[in-house]
């Protein structure tokens, strides 16, 4: 696979899919039969279920948006570094609405399989994110 295009995937990925929310992009951008493991610790399986998990993230954080700080691609596995965003305003781990912005830092591994991307592990500072939500 080529390393351009497996980080326009990811580029797309994040841009279409969590900065604007636009799921018409799933088939372009991902397989059918996708694996894809959230920051939440929520594993989704195919492009159904990877639809409901960006409906419950926007539900939680409606202005979510991520930052791509570094890509490394070789073959057809490729490594994301990112910094996430968005503003508390639906439930996640158990914690109610804060109305607090957040930010934390994330990583993400991509397989591809041909043109799209069949694999997905995302692992996020979770004790980062929850910090920002607890009361104080």
């Amino acid at each position: 696979m080529d390393d351009n295009r497996n980080r326009q995937l990811i580029q797309r990925f994040y841009w279409e899919m969590w900065n604007r929310f636009d799921k018409t992009a799933i088939p372009e951008i991902l397989a059918e039969d996708l694996q894809f493991r959230g920051s939440l610790g929520q594993y989704k399986n195919g492009r159904a279920e990877f639809g409901e998990y960006v409906d419950f993230i926007q539900r939680a954080f409606p202005d979510f948006s991520n930052e791509i700080e570094e890509v490394i691609s070789e073959g057809d596995k490729a490594f994301a570094r990112l910094t996430f965003r968005g503003t508390h305003r639906g439930e996640v781990f158990g914690i109610a609405p804060t109305g607090r912005r957040i930010q934390y830092a994330g990583a993400a591994v991509f397989e591809f399989n041909g043109e799209r991307i069949s694999k997905v592990w995302v692992l996020g500072d979770i004790y980062g994110l929850i910090s920002q939500l607890e009361p104080k």
